[in-house]
């Protein structure tokens, strides 16, 4: 029969009594009872045909299935009832809060579908963008490897200078292979987190699909048993207003009797008397009443079948019900939500992940243009490698090596010796020593303009320009600061900001040819004071002993690194008299400067702290020959503490009373 038919692929039947009311196969129990029992239904108590039906997740796209609900492999085993308090269907490690949420959800399962989606396609665009970002990281570091190599190739096969330039170039281009190996590895890193994010895409997708399906056979399976009992009852129905009419015949009552009308009036209009014409339309052909009896009989008969499948058909949807609502829809919810975190979780950790490799990779690309001091001496940083360079030295090995080469030669140019009767003169020194001294004198006098203007400023010794030019001050600091004062006093950030490359190397070049034909008041360098400022500071740095001497380098940052400020200001008082003359008096002069400058920091935002983190390395220089080139970067921030102090008590370092 149909019945059993149905009845064969549904759950198994829980313990559960007689129904009391013909729409509780259509209520929704709460999450936490499990067995609660069902309520009986008698024949005579008819289903309302108008319940709602119950949704399925197939409304949201999900993919059908005509298997029954225990042909997958996650289907519940054959046991006959679930414990109501069995504690493993939600982890304790598990959010229970949000699956009771979602199970009082009608949307809980198409919310999570759609939730799962949107990471889906998150975990999908992190994963292309990974994969695009180490296709440019591998390019560029195999493209930065391969330059560096081919130019280290290159410059060894032409004629370049020697010396401690080619150590310096080939320490360089070693650095850089070191930034693209860095880069490639940054790559692998990157291709490994998005083959990763794909996999867990790919994964999360793969449960959501059977999940999903699942959920559809289950819901499909609940909706099939409650269209079964639907019918159930309409043959019930039927069955009762043909046994209903047989009774009235019987009794010799008609059809069209009052009482019968008012009874159809009660049904609601429903297809009472049509049906009763149409399936006991033999009934109405003569009144024996062995027939009536027999009818009777076969009517009764039916109408008991029909009762007892009505009735199994409520309990069988019943238990299926409290099965889906309080075990199946929870499980089915956990495992969605457990995806959702899954691939949430795994996205989160390879966008963490990547920033942190991310600054890994500048940390490494920074190790390698800067070393670490623990990393010993065998490390070269870019800015040491470059600053190793010595042209001066380069050159009197290149000459001394040139000459000896051609010394063994004869040369090609004109002889500087011979004899006089071929019309060689004697030597020009000799000439020159023969000469009375007046006319050397003389010779200094006329052409003293014309000599000033080959006298260098930049690189030369403080004491041996002040002592050639016979000042108290050096004129290039005294013209600067007096421009500086007048045009760039209210500048924001003097000092601080650099100027234009191209017009400081002018300027330097202009300053060191000819310092008093230089005009600063003009509009080139009056517009923009900042190229003023950096000539400044550039003389001060290329001083061949910094300002504040090496021999007093040492005692100024101990005297900086005292935590009292009184004796600081004692200390620090005590190693500036201990400078030499020319170091002293250009201090004096420079900081007086500076003091001015800080007077309107209101406007150019220069305080004594900031005018000493510029020129406190500058004014300080590097470390002594002996000291390695980590200890001024140590020592950085006492150089700056020395100038800070020293400008905070200016008036009571230099200047007198008597002043």
């Amino acid at each position: 029969m149909a019945e059993e038919e149905h009845s064969s692929g549904t759950w198994h039947n829980s313990e559960q009594s007689d129904l009391t009311s013909t729409s509780s196969y259509r209520r929704r129990p709460s999450l936490t009872s499990h067995d609660d029992s069902a309520e009986s239904a008698g024949p005579g108590h008819i289903l309302r045909p108008g319940s709602p039906q119950p949704r399925m997740s197939s409304d949201s796209g999900g993919i059908s299935s005509g298997s029954k609900w225990r042909d997958t492999s996650t289907a519940l085993s054959d046991s006959q009832e679930i414990p109501p308090s069995n504690p493993e269907i939600v982890e304790t490690t598990f959010d229970e809060n949000v699956l009771r949420v979602l199970c009082d959800m009608d949307c809980g399962v198409p919310l999570l579908l759609d939730r799962i989606k949107q990471s889906m396609v998150s975990c999908r665009e992190a994963s292309v963008f990974f994969k695009k970002r180490a296709l440019i990281e591998e390019e560029y570091g195999k493209t930065l490897q391969k330059l560096a190599r081919s130019t280290s190739e290159v410059y060894s096969m032409n004629d370049g200078k020697a010396g401690t330039f080619v150590t310096a170039w080939q320490n360089s281009m070693k650095i850089h292979e070191v930034l693209g190996d860095n880069r490639i590895r940054f790559s692998q890193h990157l291709n490994e987190m998005s083959e990763e994010l794909a996999n867990i895409a790919k994964e999360v997708d793969k449960n959501r699909k059977s999940t999903k399906e699942l959920a559809t056979r289950y819901e499909r399976a609940l909706s099939e048993s409650e269209s079964f009992t639907e019918k159930c009852k309409n043959r019930l129905e039927v069955t009762t207003e043909e046994l209903e009419r047989l009774l009235l015949q019987k009794e010799g009552e008609s059809f069209k009797d009052n009482t019968v009308q008012t009874r159809a009036g009660t049904t609601g209009g429903k297809r009472v008397i049509g049906k009763a014409v149409a399936k006991g339309g033999l009934l109405l052909k003569g009144k024996n009443p062995g027939n009536i009896q027999r009818q009777e009989d076969d009517v009764r008969s039916r109408m008991s079948a029909a009762s007892d499948a009505f009735r199994k058909a409520v309990i069988d949807t019943q238990a299926m019900r409290q099965e889906y609502f309080n075990f199946q829809l929870p499980r089915i919810l956990r495992a969605l939500k457990e995806c959702s975190d899954e691939i949430d979780l795994g996205t989160q950790y390879h966008l963490t992940r990547y920033a942190f490799l991310f600054e890994s990779i500048l940390l490494n690309d920074g190790s390698a243009l800067v070393p670490p001091k623990d990393e010993g001496g065998h490390s070269v940083g870019l800015k040491i490698a470059m600053e190793a360079i010595d042209n001066r030295g380069d050159f009197r090995t290149y000459m001394q090596n040139y000459a000896y080469a051609h010394s063994v030669s004869p040369t090609k140019g004109p002889r500087r010796e011979g004899p006089s009767d071929e019309g060689f003169l004697p030597p020009l020194s000799s000439r020159n020593s023969d000469k009375p001294p007046t006319s050397s004198s003389a010779t200094h006098v006329n052409g003293s303009n014309s000599s000033d203007k080959g006298r260098p400023t930049f690189g030369i010794d403080l004491g041996e320009q002040m002592a050639r030019d016979d000042v108290d001050i050096p004129p290039i600091m005294r013209r600067c600061c007096e421009a500086i004062e007048k045009y760039g006093i209210n500048s924001q950030g003097i000092y601080r900001l650099s100027g234009t490359t191209s017009k400081v190397a002018k300027l330097k070049q202009l300053l060191d040819k000819d310092l008093e034909a230089v005009n600063l008041d003009v509009h080139e360098w009056s517009s923009d004071i900042n190229n003023v400022t950096s000539v400044l500071k550039m003389w001060l740095r290329e001083l061949p002993e910094p300002l504040m001497t090496f021999s007093l380098q040492q005692g100024f940052i101990e005297a900086a690194k005292i935590e009292n400020d009184r004796l600081r200001h004692i200390r620090l008082h005590e190693r500036v008299n201990d400078l030499p003359d020319p170091n002293y008096a250009t201090l004096k002069y420079l900081l007086g400067h500076l003091h001015r400058i800080n007077q309107h920091a209101s406007e150019n935002s220069m305080t004594n702290q900031n005018l000493a983190i510029v020129f406190g390395p500058t004014l300080f220089g590097q470390s002594a020959p002996t000291a390695g080139p980590s200890s001024s970067i140590a020592d950085a921030p006492y150089q700056n503490q020395a100038i800070e102090t020293i400008l905070n008590f200016y008036t009571d370092i230099f200047v007198d009373d008597s002043e």
